[in-house]
């Protein structure tokens, strides 16, 4: 057993596909490193597994698109032996230990790559991901880990470990630099029989998102991840996040089907002319799980798969309720020492939360959430269909900006936040309320169902007296303009609506309410809420209070 170390080779010097892209491409002066289960032209390919080595001619697709893009490789990183694992302790190259605490696991198979990010030797870096590799190391490192739509990445020059379902990862420190790899890395390539053309959706995720949380949720006694997942919950709910309890048990199900069922040949059939005659060379429990893969028949394999489009239809039925499923990214961590003690059961609870999204076709962007009070990350990730990569991109950026952590295991702090370019914002429509649909008032759940979210405070220009009208429920004032000079300001709220739900906003107001165009006190004008002036007569005039807020303070005030 060689010492243990995130890095299986280093290039020397660093390669880039040609000096004109390295100083001019669109991710020039970036470095990376690339997991040893992906090709790197003239570096050996071991998978964790020195009898498997070989040298490959060229590189992998997705490694020659990145250099040629203007990025440097470092090297080849250590990685749960032929990516089986999601601990980082598979590895006849030693255990890669935790960015934080080397008695921790680093998570894996991805391991070295994500060590190499955490702590600032690469800008990023590529893992890869079946059952939870792209984003299991990032959620105990304090990392980004984007595990985009299956295909999306070429996997062509990528040992295998389930071919059908293996993703190309990518981590990162942040989001935007997480975005900035995928959208050079990225590419339809017809020699992958996996790859395939996605439309990826353009519109961000509704500011009144919902949100799905499992209705049950096992952290296998680990009161500091359970705590700092209910932290995760009202932060998202501070981003206009709606949470919705979601059934489970079907994903657990799917899950359970990755390494118990005959599912489980598909990583025999990757390696199995070497499997068969090196079986030796491969290291335990990497061997038996491997090893199970040959028991199976094609009826047991028809029959599974049977099974997984039944459950995933069940599991589909989710989206009708929410937009984004949210659970930890692993549910506990784990020593080094109780993972080689127990290295089946404990590493099947670190994917309690991951194994079931590539078999139901799944997107997924890992993102760092708090780091705990024994100074261990918590991570959470972001699901959603195939496809949603550019939603999880932009709703996970703000939550990571919205933590205020540290980049990595670094110490520095987050960057400016960057649009995500694959977005388009929304036609939004600016709308004054001046009384029941105030934040806080009666009738503010009709903007905020609409995804409205308040732009901030204003008043109109001196032109407006502003009246209590008689026999509403709830109460509603009436606003208006009576001319320069005739009336005073008074205090409203401007909402940003999505120019869509607008429709349905005013359909919703009676008369003798309407909206029209008011003039603010800045000179510019909005549209807002006014009021025929027929209704006014008789009804008490409040402008000397400024807004309907203080109306209704006074109101209170004398009933006390």
């Amino acid at each position: 057993m060689l010492a243990p170390q995130a890095w299986i080779c280093r290039a020397t010097p660093p390669a880039a596909a040609s000096a004109q892209a390295a100083s001019a491409g669109p991710l020039a002066g970036m470095t990376f490193a690339a997991k040893d289960n992906i090709d790197a032209a003239g570096m050996p390919t071991t998978a964790g597994c020195p009898a498997f080595a070989y040298t490959p001619p060229a590189s992998a697709f997705v490694v020659q698109k990145l250099l040629d893009a203007g990025a440097s490789l470092l090297g080849k990183t250590n990685l749960d032996q032929f990516a089986c694992g999601l601990n980082g302790t598979r590895s006849p190259f030693g255990a890669v230990p935790n960015a934080f605490n080397p008695a921790y696991v680093s998570g894996g198979s991805s391991s070295g790559s994500a060590y190499v990010v955490a702590t600032g030797q690469t800008d990023f870096s590529l893992g890869t991901d079946t059952a939870g590799s792209g984003r299991v190391p990032a959620g105990l490192n304090n990392i980004v880990g984007l595990k985009p739509s299956r295909g999306l990445i070429s996997a062509r020059g990528v040992v295998p470990a389930a071919q059908s379902v293996d993703c190309v990862s990518i981590f990162a420190r942040t989001v935007a630099t997480a975005v900035q790899v995928l959208e050079n890395a990225m590419a339809h390539d017809t020699l992958d029989p996996y790859s395939r053309q996605l439309a990826l959706a353009s519109e961000p995720f509704a500011p009144a998102f919902r949100f799905g949380v499992p209705a049950t949720l096992e952290f296998y006694g680990d009161r500091a991840a359970k705590a700092a997942f209910s932290e995760a919950v009202a932060r998202l709910q501070s981003l206009g996040g709606t949470p919705v309890a979601t059934d489970f048990a079907p994903l657990a199900q799917v899950a359970a089907l990755l390494y118990e069922s005959a599912l489980v040949a598909e990583r025999y059939t990757a390696i199995r002319s070497f499997f068969d005659a090196h079986e030796a060379e491969v290291v335990e429990p990497v061997r038996s799980i491997i090893a199970a893969g040959r028991k199976y028949s094609a009826a047991d394999l028809y029959e599974v798969q049977t099974e997984l489009k039944r459950l995933g239809q069940q599991a589909d039925a989710m989206w009708g309720a929410i937009d984004v499923l949210v659970v930890p990214t692993a549910p506990t961590h784990y020593t080094i020492a109780q993972m080689q003690r127990d290295p089946v059961v404990l590493n099947r609870r670190l994917g309690a939360y991951t194994n079931f999204v590539n078999l139901l076709d799944y997107a997924a962007l890992s993102v760092p959430s708090a780091v705990r009070a024994d100074g261990l990350p918590f991570g959470i990730t972001l699901i959603a269909p195939c496809g949603s990569d550019w939603q999880l991109a932009d709703l996970g950026q703000r939550y990571h900006h919205a933590t205020c952590l540290t980049q990595g295991a670094t110490g520095l702090p987050l960057p400016a936040m960057r649009a995500i370019a694959g977005l388009r914002k929304p036609a939004t429509v600016r709308v004054a309320v001046v009384g029941a649909h105030l934040s806080g008032m009666p009738l503010n759940t009709q903007l905020t169902e609409r995804g409205a979210v308040l732009a901030g405070p204003a008043e109109t220009a001196p032109d407006y007296r502003l009246f209590a009208l008689p026999g509403t429920t709830p109460p509603k004032p009436g606003l208006l303009r009576v001319g320069a000079g005739q009336g005073a300001s008074i205090a409203l709220e401007i909402w940003e609506m999505p120019l869509s739900a607008y429709g349905s906003f005013v359909a919703l107001i009676p008369e003798p309410l309407g909206i029209g165009t008011l003039a603010l006190r800045d000179g510019s004008t909005v549209q807002g809420f006014v009021c025929e002036p027929e209704a006014l007569h008789g009804a008490l005039d409040i402008s000397h209070l400024g807004g309907w807020r203080a109306y209704i303070a006074s109101l209170k005030t004398a009933a006390a």
